[in-house]
């Protein structure tokens, strides 16, 4: 039996990324524990500990009820299992109503963590923030486009960038918090020719979830690129493989052979 070679051997850093922008695709997944972490790291480029873990695992409609306790204790768990792969913190709602409250999260997600960045939703109206965070030596992700956090304020999830008007509002958005120094911009929900543009027009690299292929990288919720999370699945996810299916066919088969006392067997037994 052969045993497999991670692809990727060295540390990836912020710095790596950047150079990638025009060159290869960044490929981004989330993790919330050590043991998928490790599974990843080696694989991809980038791991996002995303909020998202409240809708998979917690079963909440959507992505508002997590806390700074929760993603501490997720990235910290990443962190073990991750050695080579860049971790970006999801910062939750309410971790960054403003700049004060944003750098106090940050230094703490720094302190307690390894993530290398931290993702904030919004547009230029979160510049300011992004700006503190990075002159305070807080490397930020900027996230524009469709923003699962404002779920409750917009009245669900609505795809951006339909009209010039929407595109015109994506690039100021990209263009100002690039000026106020995020590292990377994460396009999510937002028309092909939008993300196109908006990676067009700054020089760092975006990361799309339902934006096209245009973008320098993509990102998907690992329960929902492998069959895990059954709920719904947007448009914009692929399942590489049906992880429900396949669990449901072992614990069957499990349940079957302790009920007929073919397991454990001789193979299996001290």
């Amino acid at each position: 039996m052969s045993i497999h070679t991670p692809r990727i051997e060295k540390k990836i850093t912020l710095s790596t990324i950047s150079a990638m922008k025009g060159v290869e695709p960044i490929t981004m997944v989330t993790a919330y524990d050590a043991l998928f972490a490790r599974l990843f790291d080696g694989e991809v480029e980038m791991i996002l500990v995303g909020d998202s873990l409240n809708m998979s695992f917690l079963g909440k409609e959507d992505t508002l009820s997590a806390t700074m306790d929760q993603m501490i204790y997720h990235t910290q768990a990443v962190g073990n299992g991750a050695k080579s792969a860049c971790i970006v913190f999801d910062m939750p709602f309410g971790s960054y109503t403003t700049a004060d409250i944003a750098l106090e999260n940050a230094v703490r997600v720094y302190h307690e963590t390894n993530a290398q960045a931290v993702k904030i939703e919004g547009g230029k109206e979160k510049a300011d923030i992004v700006r503190v965070l990075s002159e305070n030596g807080v490397a930020v992700v900027a996230h524009i486009g469709l923003m699962p956090q404002h779920v409750r304020s917009e009245g669900g999830y609505k795809v951006r960038g339909k009209d010039e008007d929407d595109i015109k509002a994506l690039l100021e958005d990209a263009l100002d918090l690039q000026a106020a120094g995020a590292a990377l911009i994460l396009v999510e929900g937002v028309k092909a020719e939008a993300a196109k543009a908006v990676t067009e027009a700054v020089q760092i690299p975006t990361i799309g979830i339902g934006a096209g292929n245009s973008t320098d990288g993509q990102v998907l919720v690992w329960s929902d690129m492998f069959g895990f999370f059954e709920a719904f699945k947007p448009k914009f996810v692929k399942r590489y493989c049906d992880g429900a299916k396949e669990v449901r066919e072992g614990l069957e088969q499990y349940i079957s052979e302790v009920k007929s006392r073919a397991f454990p067997d001789e193979e299996h037994t001290y």
